[in-house]
């Protein structure tokens, strides 16, 4: 069965440890309750977001997040229907990626915002490799 899905860039503000476990805990519980899954990849300087599922609620969480202040420069990479679920056991998985995507010189240059779906989408994919889905 297809599902929509939405990878976003942004970048923190105010990010912290006790910051971003609140964010995953309401994150989980949301989304369970609204049937998205997928995978948030983070680090200080950057938020790498997989959303699937329903695409009114997908679209609804990601205008939200969009309004969050502890989010910036929000860019939505990729918008579209695929085939099925990539990460359907996960109603958010959190890898911290240090190695998957750009170095922080990378981030701070403007990689996020020059980058194309298909470099996004293969982040994800050696996610969803590293932790065997």
């Amino acid at each position: 069965m297809s599902v929509f899905h939405i990878i976003y860039t942004s970048h923190p503000f105010g990010f912290d440890e006790s910051t971003l476990g609140g964010m995953l805990v309401n994150a989980r519980h949301a989304n369970a309750r609204s049937g998205i899954t997928g995978a948030l990849i983070c680090r200080r300087d950057i938020y790498l977001q997989w959303l699937e599922g329903p695409e009114q609620q997908v679209k609804s969480t990601m205008e939200r997040i969009a309004r969050d202040r502890r989010h910036t420069e929000v860019k939505v990479q990729v918008a579209k229907v695929i085939p099925e679920r990539m990460f359907g056991e996960w109603s958010m998985l959190h890898d911290p990626a240090r190695s998957w995507i750009w170095t922080q010189e990378e981030v701070a240059g403007g990689a996020a915002e020059r980058s194309t779906a298909g470099e996004v989408v293969d982040f994800f994919m050696k996610v969803r490799a590293a932790h065997q889905i």
